[in-house]
């Protein structure tokens, strides 16, 4: 057996503790086959109880659940314990598994989870020398190279520290949050001679730290280790945990705002945006302090047959726009997703947040902002809980009468809940745009891991119902996200799957969705995000994105075509391929039966005139509290329907402008 560590956890009894491993074993099975080929056979045999998977699952739960979370998980246990499930044979145990998903929607969302978590460890966790043993038969190399040493990457960023139970900063700008809009802000604060401290609940982390890995690379750079998701697991929340936010980990897809979305959004009391001004003073200048270009461009093998599916359908398309250097090397790029290693992707890390520290601001890492402190209808600061490097917590005050929120489209909105400020429309209106994506798996090697992980997209869906559609782009092939959230219909069959995993491209769909979530607080004060596929618009979207991704999938020449269903929907070459749009058509697309993800966050601090329906006027400041500022994703009307980071510097930079005049 392959010595991979694990980490030990007390959080079930011995029972319970059977039925886990017993259910990871399902999900990912020993089973013999009769084959020459040492690689396929040691896959194939290979169960997750041999990677320790179980234990890691437990481990991951007891830190990252509350005691009722992981109770829910052991009564699910229990309930399948009562079937006779440690004992039952592989097929049984896969029957009782599918029993439980169509009889009741609570057991199939919690079995969806364990599935998921079991397939992202069984294909990411790494040994101690990086590698996993299942690697060899997928095709998949790990990291093509080693991190730089510190010394050839030193942090540069200006960092504060505190030390003890409690203590005390001040600024005259608090902002929280370093992403793509509070590290606009913060630059542009400080290079006005402001006194500018940014709080930010991720740590700071940069080319040295990048190591390429999967696993903790969702650890370390992504929010709630990326398993965060709405509350009925429709749809999966990938977003930025680190200083710099998700500008770190995102595709570099620049795309300037639509004008018809400027034109919209002024309509909503943003004034100036549909005027020559706003594109000159805010959109240019981002675009220029981030080097956004084409030279840089190259597609790689998958984005080679979106190009041809698009050509053979008469589809316009477009090489993307990009915030990379020109020494950037397509060899390393498709492990950008995981922090640029070489330097070469200018996110908010490299360039407005030094910008800032370069002119005094500062940034502490590890401070989760609790609220925001008001007296007299005005800010007077925050409160904070910092977590240093040891472990050691520091309860912080910071004295400011400027506080800009930018923590996310999630975790804003959360400040403004926990702090009883912002209005009626806090939280609600969230959009996420909501990508699908499907699988063709071509008859050469892909290797989806090679290569810039988005370099072309078509614009011909982007207004199919009334100025709401989708755009079509592809994503990057790494074994853990793509197991846990390709169908499941058995261990074998799951397996057969992604041992295709060379051959397979990815194409996605973003949609503008017309629909909205919201985001509220549960009974202990921790964030929970509400989205389902309720509104028809959206769902007639969705659907109509993956029968357009199967035709192009189709005209590029796949062999084969899967979609992410949760039960296997694919189709084969010589098959009925009208029939099998039909049955996409057809099939369920309700919680847990679809992987949706969301990559763009927005929306639910929304800006406008109305303070009924909105959190902030149109220049970003709080309706009803003096002092605080909307600086990111949350602050847009409603979604744009193309990558945001933009549009969120761009009006970050204009929300700048604002403060300062205000100050």
């Amino acid at each position: 057996m392959e010595e991979i560590a694990a980490v030990p956890a007390e959080i079930f009894d011995e029972r319970r503790r059977a039925v886990l491993v017993a259910l990871c074993d399902t999900f990912v099975p020993s089973v013999e086959v009769d084959s020459g080929d040492r690689i396929e056979r040691e896959f194939m045999t290979r169960a997750a109880s041999a990677l320790a998977v179980p234990e890691q699952i437990e481990a991951l739960l007891a830190e990252a659940m509350s005691a009722a979370e992981i109770e829910a998980i052991g009564g699910l246990l229990d309930t399948v314990a009562a079937e006779g499930f440690v004992d039952a044979p592989l097929q049984a145990r896969t029957a009782i598994v599918h029993g439980f998903r169509e009889a009741d929607p609570d057991a199939k969302h919690g079995l969806r989870q364990l599935q998921a978590l079991t397939a992202r460890f069984f294909y990411s966790l790494p040994d101690a020398a990086g590698q996993n043993p299942n690697w060899e038969m997928l095709g998949y190399p790990g990291p093509p190279s080693l991190a730089p040493s510190p010394e050839a990457a030193p942090k540069t960023i200006r960092l504060e520290s505190v030390a003890g139970t409690e203590a005390t900063l001040r600024a005259d700008i608090v902002v929280v949050g370093s992403g793509s809009g509070g590290s606009v802000i913060a630059a542009r604060c400080a290079a006005a001679g402001r006194d500018v401290l940014v709080l930010e609940a991720g740590g700071y982390r940069n080319e040295a730290d990048f190591n390429q890995l999967e696993l903790p690379g969702f650890a370390d750079l992504y929010y709630r280790a990326g398993l965060a998701a709405s509350e009925d697991g429709s749809i999966a929340i990938l977003a930025g945990a680190t200083l710099g936010g998700g500008s770190v980990i995102n595709y570099m897809n620049c795309v300037r705002t639509p004008a018809e979305i400027l034109a919209e959004w002024t309509g909503y009391g943003l004034d100036g945006l549909d005027t020559p001004g706003f594109i000159t003073e805010h959109q240019d200048v981002v675009i220029a302090r981030l080097g956004v270009n084409t030279e840089a461009t190259r597609q790689n093998a998958t984005h080679q047959r979106l190009i041809a599916a698009c050509d053979a359908l008469g589809y316009e398309h477009r090489a993307l726009s990009r915030n990379a250097t020109a020494a950037d090397d397509p060899a390393y790029c498709g492990f950008c997703s995981m922090g640029c290693q070489h330097g070469c992707k200018q996110s908010a890390l490299k360039t407005w947040l030094q910008d800032a520290s370069d002119h005094g601001a500062r940034c502490l890492v590890g401070c989760q902002v609790d609220r925001i402190i008001v007296a007299g209808g005005a800010a007077q600061g925050v409160e904070a809980t910092v977590t240093g490097p040891d472990g050691a917590t520091t309860r912080l005050t910071v004295n400011a009468t400027t506080v800009v929120v930018a923590a996310g489209g999630v975790e804003s909105p959360a400040l403004l809940l926990r702090s009883a400020i912002g209005g009626p429309a806090v939280g609600k209106n969230l959009r996420l745009h909501p990508a699908q994506l499907v699988l063709g798996t071509y008859d050469d090697p892909i290797e989806g891991w090679n290569g810039q992980i988005q370099s072309a997209l078509t614009d011909h869906f982007t207004d199919i119902e009334d100025g709401f559609g989708f755009l079509v782009e592809a994503a990057g092939m790494h074994p853990g996200l793509v197991a846990s959230s390709i169908p499941w219909d058995s261990g074998v069959e799951q397996k057969q799957m992604m041992a295709r995993s060379r051959w397979q491209a990815p194409f996605i769909s973003v949609a503008r969705d017309h629909g909205a979530g919201e985001v509220v607080l549960d009974e202990l004060g921790q964030t929970v995000i509400r989205w389902s596929l309720d509104d028809p618009v959206d769902e007639r979207m969705i659907r109509r994105a993956h029968i357009e991704l199967a035709k192009l999938h189709h005209a590029a020449g796949a062999a084969a075509i899967d979609t992410l269903h949760s039960r296997q929907l694919g189709w084969n070459r010589g098959e009925d391929f009208d029939a099998y749009l039909a049955a996409i058509e057809s099939a369920p697309y309700t919680p847990n039966d679809i992987t949706t993800f969301s990559a763009h966050q927005m929306g639910s601090c929304r800006m406008g005139s109305d303070p009924e329906t909105s959190v902030a006027d149109g220049s970003g400041r709080l309706h009803d509290t003096g002092g605080v500022w909307i600086g990111d994703g949350s602050a847009f009307p409603n979604a744009p329907g193309v990558n945001p980071m933009i549009t969120i510097m761009s009006l970050a930079h204009r929300t700048a402008e604002r403060i300062l005049a205000a100050a």
